[in-house]
């Protein structure tokens, strides 16, 4: 199985109404994927951070293999929710992907 970890940190010119709104967004069109992406075994979207937290959101997702990562970055549904829902509001990402 492959992990698959992201770090996200929004933007910080976005108001407290537009990040609720936001975090919960990308919450769910996110942990929508799955079912929907083969080979994408689950997928856990974190909004709910500490306050000694550096990140605004968390992805933490399981696939089956190396290959079905690779096709889940280019999945049509992946690159439309990560285009509408993730990318406008965020300003940095970090990524670990590792075989578990």
């Amino acid at each position: 199985m492959v992990k698959h970890v992201i770090l996200w940190k929004l933007k910080e010119k976005l108001s407290e109404t537009e990040r609720e709104q936001i975090l919960a967004d990308m919450k769910d069109h996110l942990e929508g994927l799955v079912g929907i992406v083969p080979g994408l075994r689950s997928l856990n979207v974190v909004v709910n951070k500490l306050d000694s937290s550096n990140a605004d959101v968390m992805l933490d997702s399981a696939l089956e293999s190396e290959a079905a990562l690779k096709g889940y970055q280019t999945h049509p549904e992946h690159v439309r929710v990560a285009d509408t829902y993730v990318r406008p509001y965020t300003e940095v990402r970090l990524c670990i992907d590792y075989v578990e």
